[in-house]
């Protein structure tokens, strides 16, 4: 076997510590450029929460900016207008993984499964998640969880019905494993504390103990990506030049072994901060001003105010 410069890359990603904050700014522009498997979409604009009721407008202005550069979106809810943003992505020609949000409110359970079936049977969804991260969070029993997840399934059947949750939730609750058609793993080395050298490593032990459990069903990543800034955890240190190099890393990886992707998130929201702290406002590739974030030097703050 010889030598073939162009077949290695590091477990950890590519040489990146070597570049500077401008090399990455324009590696992140190519590859961003070039296209993405998928991205989840933040439809709440400054001062809005979950809960507070969507426009057409405010998807429509979103949508147009991500539209060149992803094949997917993924949305969360199929209430408070969040019912538009499939429905709008498929105007604009992208394929959509819609969620139903799962909490613990029967009344609003009730009417998520019944707007999924409705965009289902209208024909815009690709793929329907019955619910994100409610056996992480604790808000529903398992079976509570299979009953919603097979009500959807005995009435869609014309796209993949999978749910949404922690990459070791498929190990630990094969039933919910079983009743999925798709398996969709959110897969963090941020919130588990790994540095930003090693973070592909981590995140490809994360996606193929998915895939072991998966047994042979598809596996997709539904949520991945690093804060450019807020408080860290443990060896997890946000910043604008970690955060570049994570995309690039898992962009690479995602093109290069053929892994369906979703990148979380598209733009930064300040209601984050509630359930996430300081950092949950700053996962987003564009600002909460819908400005590209990684085009341009980060600003830094002093006691005067702001300054480039």
């Amino acid at each position: 076997m010889s030598y073939r410069a162009d077949k290695i890359m590091s477990l950890s990603g590519g040489e990146l510590d070597k570049k500077t904050t401008k090399g990455l700014q324009n590696l992140f522009n190519r590859i961003l450029k070039s296209g993405m498997h998928g991205l989840g979409f933040s439809p709440y604009e400054e001062g809005q929460e979950p809960g507070n009721q969507l426009s057409e407008k405010q998807i429509r202005r979103r949508m147009k900016i991500i539209k060149p550069y992803t094949k997917w979106i993924r949305s969360f809810s199929c209430t408070d207008g969040n019912e538009l943003i499939p429905v709008i992505a498929k105007e604009y020609g992208i394929k959509t993984l819609v969620g139903a949000w799962l909490g613990d409110d029967d009344e609003i359970n009730k009417k998520e499964i019944a707007g999924l079936k409705k965009l289902a049977k209208e024909g815009s969804v690709d793929i329907a998640a019955v619910g994100n991260e409610v056996m992480y969070r604790g808000d529903l029993t398992e079976n509570e969880l299979l009953n919603f997840i097979y009500d959807v399934k005995n009435e869609v059947t014309n796209v993949p019905v999978g749910y949404v949750d922690a990459y070791y939730e498929f190990t630990q609750r094969p039933k919910i494993t079983e009743a999925c058609d798709v398996i969709l793993a959110n897969c963090y080395p941020y919130w588990e504390g790994c540095s930003i050298e090693y973070s592909l490593i981590y995140m490809k032990d994360m996606y193929n103990q998915a895939v072991k459990a998966a047994n042979g069903k598809k596996v997709i990543v539904t949520e991945t990506g690093w804060p450019s800034q807020g408080e860290g955890l443990q060896g997890a240190l946000p910043s604008f030049e970690n955060a570049i190099k994570y995309f690039i890393n898992t962009q690479h990886w995602s093109k290069t072994d053929e892994i369906e992707l979703f990148y979380f998130s598209s733009f930064d929201e300040s209601w984050k901060v509630g359930a996430e702290g300081d950092v949950g406002a700053y996962w987003g590739l564009w600002d909460k001003y819908e400005k590209p974030k990684f085009h341009r030097k980060p600003l830094l703050f002093d006691a005067a105010g702001l300054k480039p």
